[in-house]
């Protein structure tokens, strides 16, 4: 009788990054019978990729001499600086008059005081209430402005200080499709789930954050694609997707085209758009067909995302620190069919279904509404790219603080202790 092994062989592929050797394991699996019969390779590591630790062109998490694998325990996850911050991007929420006093005061104190380089955008400052605004005219000048889709500023900005609600986190991580400097988020808005930091005392916390040292939250990002014409609409697919395989003749290498690269921090929304069908999509999970989405359409969100449209859809929220991706129908029209979380390191597929009745349309944190159709294809994972979230007190006490605050997390009224007086009283009943 012949004998069977079953070896596990790790073969490191080693890369560089920020000139430290990162290794990603390999894992194959061999099954040996005296011959070869078949080798399974995993092309990534389920728990995706390990995240950049540099943020922009100065700051970084403080190393830790007893991390493991460079896998650091997220409680320690601490800022440090290489060198002094010198240029500080401020995004503004535009349209709310309430917020013009604390952007002034907050533009003086950097310029003034900390004397560092201030970049705001242009039609912030460009605003008519501070167009007739006689002090501040004089020192708008000192301040450098860019527009958003012209000037890249992505390697120059050493500092975020967001001013407003969560849209201002969401349009931070938008301008930065790379690294992203560190992120300081005050809470002038109407949720501020993602901004901890009270404006009240912005002196002392932006003291404290140019010293070193702040908690920070690697808030994980999308790394998403559009593809336009990959796949081949034909009959055969109809029972290719039997076997729950995504044949490779199935695909066109060179009809598709990349027409969307984008870095995305809370979610990916596919939906029916104006139609009045079912949106019918099918999702594909590293190459394999897991499932068809017949519903108002499917969100495919960050742990940051499942307490954004994803909660409200009936996700679970996750800790952002968590290294997931999940999968959140939109009305299904399946009483079977509930939200699941899959590993970070995986890659999700979304396109129409064959037999789809009409085209469906994609949006990226809310942006960039697109339709899409068939042939078309949605490929998203985890990026390598977070955003380093700068916490007022810690990881934990922020988020929590935040579902309690914002979301009223488990509010309920207390329920009262039975008095001595109140036993006695049903003892006696009985």
């Amino acid at each position: 009788m012949t004998e069977v092994q079953l070896l596990l062989i790790l073969n490191p592929d080693e890369r560089i990054n920020h000139n430290k050797v990162q290794t990603t394991p390999v894992y194959s699996f061999l099954i040996h019978t005296g011959k070869l019969l078949s080798i399974f390779i995993r092309g990534h590591f389920l728990h995706g990729p390990y995240p950049a630790t540099h943020f922009g062109p100065k700051a970084c998490v403080l190393p830790n001499p007893t991390s493991v694998m460079h896998i650091q325990d997220p409680a320690s996850q601490r800022l440090t600086w290489s060198k002094p911050p010198l240029n500080v991007l401020v995004i503004r929420k535009i349209r709310d008059e309430t917020l013009l006093e604390p952007f002034k005061e907050l533009c003086r104190f950097l310029v003034e005081e900390k004397h560092l380089m201030v970049y705001v955008e242009k039609k912030v400052v460009d605003d008519g209430s501070l167009m007739r605004d006689d002090s501040f005219s004089a020192f708008r000048n000192q301040l450098c402005t860019f527009r958003e889709g012209f000037d890249d500023i992505s390697d120059c900005i050493d500092l975020i200080i967001c001013l407003g609600g969560d849209g201002t986190l969401l349009y931070a991580s938008s301008l930065f499709q790379g690294s992203v400097p560190p992120v300081m988020a005050f809470h002038l808005g109407s949720l501020g789930f993602l901004t901890p930091f009270k404006f009240e005392s912005f002196r002392t916390e932006v003291d404290k954050v140019f010293e070193g040292n702040a908690a920070i939250i690697l808030r994980s990002r999308l790394k998403v694609k559009v593809v336009k014409g990959t796949f081949q609409r034909n009959e055969q697919l109809l029972s290719a997707q039997e076997n729950g395989i995504l044949p490779h003749n199935h695909i066109n290498n060179e009809a598709g085209k990349i027409t969307l690269q984008l870095q995305v921090l809370n979610e990916v929304v596919v939906d029916r758009g104006p139609s009045s069908y079912l949106s019918n999509v099918d999702l594909y999970l590293d190459g394999r067909l897991i499932t068809s989405v017949q519903g108002d359409g499917v969100i495919v969100s960050t742990p940051t995302g499942s307490t954004a449209y994803a909660a409200a859809a009936g996700a679970s929220m996750i800790h952002p620190n968590v290294p997931a991706i999940m999968v959140t129908p939109i009305c299904p029209h399946s009483l079977s069919f509930r939200p699941i979380v899959v590993p970070a390191g995986v890659e999700l597929m979304i396109t129409l279904s064959p037999d789809a009745r009409n085209t469906a349309w994609v949006s990226f944190d809310g942006r960039k509404r697109q339709e899409i159709q068939h042939g078309d294809s949605i490929k998203i994972t985890t990026s390598c790219f977070p955003v380093p979230s700068i916490c007022c007190h810690d990881l934990v006490y922020d988020w929590f603080d935040s579902l309690a605050q914002c979301l009223h997390w488990n509010v309920r009224k207390k329920q009262t202790r039975l008095t001595d007086a109140n036993i006695g009283t049903e003892n006696q009943g009985e």
